[in-house]
């Protein structure tokens, strides 16, 4: 079954699986203890770590193992209630495991604003200084949208931040993989990672944090990551992730081209296809791969069940349940009209997918929307 929801989530690169199977098998030792299994485990952390560091143009002691990228964002977030500033800045298309915690944490004392996107859902830098206060402890705004896959001028929005001396947050977790990222260019205080978005297991990811940036443990107890993330870690999901980095990162011209070309192919045969079909998002700054396309008139949970009797999976830009649709909040946050909100599906592309996959979509949408 052609699987076409990579920004849901990837398959686990061979390679991936075969290191944690023989991390599995062979190094279960206790990576804080002293003795040579507890070393060993500790070295295959530390391996990664600097794999990970590698890619990113980072330093070794910037990396922070944690349970993905939700957690990342909520040790960020989560830090503003033990500092004296607590204002936070953030955008209208932020992933829930931002918005939600902010709101979450507004009975601690924490306040937001969220500044609005245009109809590519890009945040503009002018709009952003407008919201600045003189309590503002962090802005946070994603790198690039995981619906619409629409790449914010985040290196314009950091150093408005940084003339105001704010610490940046960045949900990065659709980028990594996909293109070209380095914490030397990208001067963030906070980004946030996970191995599943890269062809990496489920259940772990990274926070990269700067050297100076504050940053207080959410999960207490022991004193691994630095005393900033208790818990024994998952050496093997940790050994997966080192790996899919490095496969990430060396392959990343190629897994980007490759994206690129499915994507023009894909859009070309459905243009030939539907030709009422509207491709949301920003034409320019976008994710390779990853398409917003609306189907007026063809509700997106009934395209997705005809799809997937024809053995396709994509995805919903709307969440679906009970029988009804609700409008995406990230496309009603563009100003997308509801009708067309409602008719929205995500199609995103991954390094296993063919030209005959994309082409065979483009005419099976044709077919399903023709009706």
């Amino acid at each position: 079954m052609p699987y076409f929801d990579h920004c849901a989530t990837t398959p686990i690169h061979p390679d991936v699986l075969e290191k944690m199977y023989t991390v599995s098998k062979n190094h279960f030792g206790n990576p804080s203890s002293t003795h040579s299994s507890g070393r060993k485990s500790r070295a295959i952390i530390e391996k990664a770590r600097n794999q990970i560091a590698s890619a990113i143009n980072a330093s070794p002691s910037e990396i922070i193992f944690t349970g993905g990228g939700s957690e990342a964002n909520n040790m960020v977030l989560w830090t503003l209630t033990q500092t004296e500033k607590k204002h936070v800045i953030t955008s209208a298309i932020e992933h829930p495991a931002v918005l939600k915690v902010l709101n979450h944490l507004e009975p601690l004392g924490i306040t937001y604003s969220i500044i609005p996107v245009n109809s590519h859902g890009r945040v503009n830098a002018d709009n952003l200084k407008n919201l600045i206060q003189s309590d503002t402890g962090l802005i946070s705004i994603m790198m690039a949208n995981n619906e619409v896959g629409s790449i914010q001028p985040i290196i314009s929005l950091i150093e408005t931040a940084k003339s105001v001396g704010i610490p940046f947050h960045s949900d990065t977790v659709q980028v990594l993989g996909k293109i070209a990222l380095s914490v030397q260019e990208v001067e963030a205080h906070y980004m946030s990672f996970s191995a599943h978005k890269l062809y990496g297991p489920k259940g772990v990811g990274f926070l990269y944090k700067r050297k100076d940036a504050p940053l207080h443990p959410l999960v207490i107890g022991g004193g691994q990551e630095n005393n900033l993330r208790a818990g024994t870690e998952n050496v093997p999901g940790i050994a997966g992730m080192g790996e899919a980095v490095r496969l990430a990162s060396e392959n990343l011209t190629k897994r980007k081209e490759h994206l690129e070309n499915l994507e023009s192919t894909f859009i070309t045969q459905l243009n030939q296809e539907c030709n009422k079909v509207i491709i949301n998002g920003c034409p320019n700054h976008h994710l390779p791969g990853v398409i917003s396309a609306s189907f007026p008139g063809n509700r997106s949970d009934i395209l997705l069940a005809k799809l997937e009797r024809e053995d396709m999976e994509v995805s919903s830009g709307s969440a679906c349940g009970s029988g009804s649709i609700q409008p995406s909040a990230i496309l009603e946050a563009i100003g997308i009209p509801e009708e067309q909100n409602i008719s929205t599906i995500r199609i995103s592309f991954g390094r296993e997918n063919t030209e005959e996959d994309v082409i065979r979509l483009a005419k099976t949408l044709g077919s399903i929307t023709r009706g």
